[in-house]
């Protein structure tokens, strides 16, 4: 008698997005919060920059995808769930309720960044590492900068995860490769955008980074979703074309 294959449940998928989603924020905007701006002594300062920060969210996707990628699929962002339903990998069907269990890992993960840095001496007045442009972005990059590195950056995201999953790559290795993407894209735009590549994060920290945040938010929704959607439509014709090899 054959085993009998199970799937994970709609339940258990959405929960495994919220917990990673969870993750990916309480690692990545919780270096930046507690890691990044935290000086100590000035002789011996304990800092640790934007290598830490791109570092911190390159880590949380590797542990994410091992962990909750057999549940769930790993997405973990609402721009990776897009562009995996736009190349035909992910049902339209289930996106929104992904997109809605990222958010809610996001928040809760950022109202917990909060509450945290609140009990610092002289409570927190700072961001939450929010994503912005123009006098908001970290380097002072305008609104067109950020929307060109969003846009360019998710998309080559969305690659590397599309073809690092596909069934011709070596089975076993999509997370390191993914992680180390992100890795590489936080180093790249941090100075530029504070890097979002991900609505649910961009969201998440402006829940709590002030008016200012709240207000380019739209863009930080837009810039990602437009990167996710153009690679998913893009990848096959791209990278998928195919030819008939004659038989000897």
């Amino acid at each position: 008698m054959s085993d009998t294959l199970t799937q994970p449940t709609t339940g258990s998928r959405l929960a495994a997005e919220v917990v990673g989603t969870f993750i990916l924020v309480l690692g990545g905007v919780g270096t930046a919060v507690f890691a990044a701006g935290f000086v100590g002594d000035p002789s011996s300062p304990v800092n640790v920059g934007f290598l830490g920060v791109a570092l911190a969210f390159g880590l949380t996707i590797v542990v994410g995808v091992y962990a909750f990628g057999p549940i769930s699929g790993g997405h973990f962002n609402p721009a990776v769930t897009l562009g995996l339903a736009a190349a035909g990998r992910f049902a339209w069907k289930d996106v929104a309720g992904y997109v809605i269990a990222q958010i809610v890992g996001g928040a809760i993960a950022s109202s917990l960044i909060f509450a945290v840095a609140m009990g610092q001496p002289g409570g927190y007045d700072g961001t939450l590492g929010a994503n912005g442009y123009g006098d908001a972005s970290p380097g002072g990059y305008s609104l067109l900068s950020v929307g060109l590195i969003e846009v360019v950056l998710t998309a080559v995201f969305l690659f590397v995860i599309i073809g690092a999953t596909s069934d011709r790559a070596p089975a076993g290795f999509a997370g390191i490769a993914i992680g180390l993407t992100l890795t590489l894209i936080h180093l790249i735009s941090i100075p530029i955008s504070n890097t979002s590549v991900n609505p649910a994060r961009s969201i998440a920290s402006a829940i709590y980074g002030g008016s200012e945040a709240l207000i380019q938010l739209w863009a930080f929704l837009v810039f990602p979703a437009l990167g996710g959607l153009l690679a998913g439509w893009l990848f096959k014709p791209l990278f998928e074309a195919t030819r008939r090899v004659p038989s000897a």
